[in-house]
């Protein structure tokens, strides 16, 4: 996943879950300047959007958006006083993952004939469709930002939604194909992923019940610049 236009900046304030307030540092001729930006996440990123915190958002020219920027990162200070980027970008995560799978998903996949994204299964809508080594597979998507001490956790609110596609998924079993959820942890720094079960309970029980039926759970780590997020090695997945 690229970005273009980047700009540096000092995370001011969320006025509600689409917007937030930035200061502009270092940008041509607009250093000190305050501007809206559109928060490509609506989870609750308390953790994150502190205010204070270096962000990084994306300059964009159409003429018909509310907002000329997005948030895209944020840098959260970690051990030995180096920097953490989080990607908080909602879209990069599929992004991400559709490049990841093409790219033989780390081994999971030799010889690919069809990735597709978006692909109808009943009512359903899954991320990804995946043709390979004679297998047909269905792969949600799942963004990451929440760390508690190391450990990745989803989600960071209920989503009833996420425990929706859980179900689905384990409904393509029994059509005959795989079925995965990927968990994308958007940052370094990681070393295993646990469903979020003081958050939502429910969703902790629908992806154990989805894994014992057969559903694949796989996390990721990515690698976080101010212009780039790539998937990059597994973490230990805690259920």
């Amino acid at each position: 996943m690229q970005y273009d236009q980047m700009e540096q900046g000092i995370f001011k304030g969320r006025p509600n879950r689409f917007l937030a307030d930035v200061e502009l540092i270092g940008a041509s001729g607009g250093a000190g300047r305050t501007v809206r930006c559109h928060v490509k996440n609506t989870g609750r990123l308390k953790e994150l959007l502190i205010p204070g915190r270096t962000v990084w958002i994306e300059h964009c020219d159409k003429p018909e958006r509310k907002t000329k920027y997005s948030l895209i990162a944020v840098e959260k200070p970690a051990d030995k006083g180096e920097r953490v980027l989080v990607n908080i970008d909602s879209q990069a995560p599929n992004e991400a993952a559709f490049q990841w799978v093409k790219q033989g998903a780390g081994g999971i996949f030799k010889e690919i004939q069809l990735v597709q994204k978006e692909k109808k299964f009943g009512n359903s809508r899954f991320d990804l469709y995946i043709e390979a080594d004679g297998r047909k597979c269905f792969m949600e998507v799942k963004g990451v930002t929440l760390d508690v001490d190391g450990v990745a956790r989803f989600p960071d609110a209920p989503t009833e939604r996420g425990v929706k596609h859980v179900e689905e998924l384990a409904a393509c079993l029994d059509a005959g194909y795989e079925a995965y959820i990927l968990f994308v942890i958007q940052m370094k720094g990681i070393h295993a992923f646990e469903p979020n079960d003081v958050t939502h309970p429910q969703f902790g029980r629908t992806l154990r019940e989805a894994s014992a039926a057969g559903v694949t759970v796989l996390a990721c780590d990515c690698i976080v610049t101010e212009t780039s997020m790539t998937i990059d090695r597994p973490v230990t997945v805690r259920l």
